[in-house]
């Protein structure tokens, strides 16, 4: 569910996927297999993409469906 919350949350930001590994300073490979469940990301790559895209940790984990923080 993690990687369907990032897909949501990039693409509701405008975000290319490319974009968002160029931000964080990863392949496009790394940050696809995020939004494909492939892989998740540390606590810090975490937090650093949350506060990117603008909503919580918490949304991203499928805490709370409410996207704002």
């Amino acid at each position: 569910m993690l990687g369907k919350r990032l897909n949501y949350a990039r693409k509701n930001k405008g975000y290319t996927a490319q974009q968002m590994a160029d931000i964080l300073g990863l392949s496009l490979t790394a940050y696809r297999f995020y939004e494909s469940s492939k892989r998740s990301p540390n606590l810090e790559t975490l937090v650093k993409i949350a506060n990117i895209l603008g909503v919580s940790t918490d949304y991203l984990l499928c805490r709370h469906d409410n996207p704002d923080k």
